[in-house]
């Protein structure tokens, strides 16, 4: 535990975390005055580093790796036990019920959306989603839904669900209801009950789908809830927020939701083909053309056994106590304003925020040039949802729509964004909010530009020399 003083003068004991659990900790970077810094990771919401245990899965695996289910080698039936065991591995780790619930590779949580939305489709479904969510699990349901509803927010995107329960109420109930939400949002950090909406969503007979993209690192789930009444439908999340960077996603889905014709056509998905019959698979297998990238699901599990021994509960606890020493050192900022639900109890680590007065692309440049601190800006892939969360007028909105369609991205209005992980510690916040109390005061080089097209602010004639610490 570390002593870290808090907002009001009194000291917090806050947990250090597990800063050695995961690959490029301790690496140093460069920075604008010529100097080698400490790099701090605040942008694990966009992605995390691997954890070592993970690295060193994958490389151990290696030399196994081969085809799976058809080959007669050893090689390809034990990269085969391996896949199917990482299977098992996902529900057991999201409470799937394996009765009903079936657990498909993916690519990551965009893929597994689209896949289910494309899937879904023929039955032409009424979805009902919110103006918060991430592109990806907005833009498939857009073109895929036969309607789409919005469930009313407030001004910090929490859910309403008594507009979701009057909504429900009165909607047709001819063709199939899916209720579709993030399990906790990249944006704000807020984490919608969604155990209590499944239950609102089943008492009308509609579905509930959780992206869970920023959900399944940081909390645990338990698909199956209490009983049925509760139970999440359909999952979907991504390896590569997960400590486990290699490209492999799961869906998460009851076995009887998937169309006749599988979305993706190829081999491995067919018992039989002839030149006037086909056979499909069955569910997994038909849902999983190609090649499978078995190196990505051997991370994906060792990823979430290290997570399970580390202890899902203790990752939520350390995450909360640092989300809360960093809500109160934003509210000693008057030029701060923070996004989203103020309380730890309704959000994850995910903190965006807004500097009166600095860009946030510049804020976020002089954080990386200066302080070697990696953060986000912009819109998070949320253009719906930040556009709500920064109360942007109609007007504005239209007049910065047209701006980017002519690639001017200078005055678009953002947010900072940091977000918690694992790894950090105290004192990779203290280092940040020293870094942004310096901002606030002023206390940056001069010589940065913005690039109109882009929006992003660069120092000008400066640059890292990035082929001398990688190059392929």
């Amino acid at each position: 535990m570390a002593v870290v003083a808090e907002a009001n003068g009194r000291s917090a004991q806050l947990p250090q975390g597990w800063p050695n659990e995961i690959v490029g900790g301790d690496l140093q970077v460069p920075i604008l005055d010529g100097s080698l810094r400490r790099y701090v990771n605040l942008d694990n919401a966009a992605s995390t580093p691997p954890l070592v245990v993970v690295r060193d899965a994958v490389h151990r695996f290696a030399d196994w790796y081969s085809s799976v289910h058809r080959g007669s080698g050893f090689k390809s039936q034990l990269s085969t036990h391996v896949m199917e065991s990482a299977r098992r591995s996902v529900a057991e780790f999201v409470g799937a019920d394996p009765e009903r619930h079936v657990v498909v590779f993916t690519k990551h949580t965009t893929e597994a959306i689209n896949k289910m939305a494309r899937d879904l489709a023929r039955a032409q479904p009424i979805v009902f989603t919110t103006i918060m969510e991430h592109h990806a699990n907005m833009l498939p349901w857009r073109v895929y839904a036969s309607a789409l509803h919005f469930i009313a927010v407030d001004g910090d995107g929490c859910l309403d669900l008594e507009d979701l329960e009057r909504q429900l109420r009165a909607a047709r109930t001819d063709r199939p209801r899916i209720v579709t939400i993030a399990g906790a949002y990249n944006v704000s950090g807020y984490t919608p009950p969604v155990h209590e909406v499944a239950r609102l969503a089943h008492r009308y007979g509609a579905q509930l789908f959780v992206d869970g993209a920023q959900l399944v690192p940081h909390r645990r789930v338990c698909m199956r809830g209490t009983g049925a009444d509760d139970a999440i439908d359909f999952l979907a999340f991504s390896s590569h927020k997960l400590y486990a960077p290699y490209g492999a996603g799961a869906l998460i889905a009851p076995r009887d939701a998937f169309s006749d014709t599988p979305d993706q056509l190829g081999g491995g998905i067919v018992d039989l083909v002839t030149l006037d019959r086909v056979v499909w698979a069955g569910i997994p297998e038909r849902e999983e053309a190609g090649s499978p990238n078995v190196p990505g699901v051997v991370a994906l599990a060792a990823a979430m056994q290290r997570l399970s021994e580390l202890g899902m509960d203790e990752i939520a606890a350390h995450e909360e106590a640092l989300t809360q020493y960093a809500l109160d050192q934003f509210a000693t900022m008057p030029r701060v304003h923070v996004l989203g639900p103020r309380g730890v109890a309704r959000r994850v680590g995910v903190l965006a925020f807004t500097i009166d007065g600095v860009p946030d692309n510049l804020a976020a440049a002089v954080l990386s040039y200066e302080w070697a601190i990696g953060v986000r800006s912009g819109c998070f892939c949320a253009h719906p949802g930040m556009t709500h969360l920064l109360r942007v007028s109609p007007e504005l909105a239209a007049k910065y729509q047209q701006q980017i369609i002519e690639h001017v991205r200078a005055n678009v209005p953002g947010a900072v964004r940091i977000s918690i992980g694992i790894h950090n510690s105290p004192r990779d916040l203290e280092w940040f909010f020293e870094a942004l109390r310096a901002i606030l005061e002023g206390e940056f080089s001069d010589q940065y530009r913005l690039d109109p097209a882009s929006g992003e602010y660069a120092p000008l004639g400066w640059s890292p020399a990035h082929d001398e610490y990688f190059k392929v």
